[in-house]
């Protein structure tokens, strides 16, 4: 009897009726995406964001051991388009529940794709 082991879980998390002013604020993005990791059991290894200018939104990424986390804000739509990408022991669902509670969203969605199907 074969086994399939899945390598990691990829969760898609779309943010809605978010603050724009929360949604161009590199610290504070940065800061939420470090304890979902946090809560989620995983270790970042090293993060990079960037803020495009007064009005415009903000693009990075938290490297983790077990993957990464990366977000891409539109403060103009109040929306976030965030990825957790989670391997091992993670729980990337606890990371994606306290990034729509960080970012006080109005209202999200979570899409979630396993990944790396091996027997």
């Amino acid at each position: 009897m074969n086994t399939v082991t899945i390598l990691g879980r990829h969760l898609l998390l779309d943010l809605h009726e978010v603050s724009p002013d929360l949604l161009g604020d590199t610290v504070q993005i940065e800061a939420a995406l470090r304890e979902a990791a946090r809560l989620a059991g995983a270790t970042p290894i090293h993060a990079h964001f960037h803020h495009f200018g007064a009005g415009m939104g903000v693009t990075g990424v938290l490297l983790l051991r077990e993957s990464h986390i990366s977000i891409h804000t539109w403060p103009e739509h109040g929306y976030a388009a965030v990825d957790v990408f989670m391997c091992g022991d993670a729980q990337p669902e606890r990371a994606t529940a306290h990034i729509a509670k960080a970012l006080a969203a109005g209202s999200h969605s979570v899409r979630r794709q396993e990944r790396g199907a091996v027997l």
